[in-house]
């Protein structure tokens, strides 16, 4: 009979729940990162770099490099490997530094 590593342990999760990227639907679990969740989608980039537009995602995972940064339900420059999955989060791709909005 084979069992999952949930059953051995006797854990009852919470049920899925949705997040939005960029408008489109993802599935996250209970305690996982937004960064795990778009990862679990398949989506590995959510960052452009200032110069050049150059994809990024995360990198070290552990927030140190700030290479995750996104756009959290319309704050820019949060930490993707560091910010909980919560129902309905909106997460958008961030371009540049995340204050395009401001003028320079």
């Amino acid at each position: 009979m084979a069992r999952t590593p949930a059953d051995l342990v006797g854990a009852r999760p919470d049920p899925p729940f949705e997040i939005t990227f960029d408008g489109r639907r993802v599935t996250a679990l209970p305690g996982q990162t937004v960064a795990a969740a778009l990862w679990g989608a398949g989506i590995l980039a959510w960052r452009t770099t200032r110069d050049g537009g150059r994809p990024r995602g995360a990198f070290c995972g552990i927030g140190q490099c700030y290479d995750c940064l996104a756009t959290v339900n319309g704050e820019p420059n949060r930490r993707a490997c560091l910010v909980p999955a919560r129902p309905g989060d909106a997460i958008t791709t961030q371009e540049g530094h995340g204050h395009d909005h401001l003028a320079v």
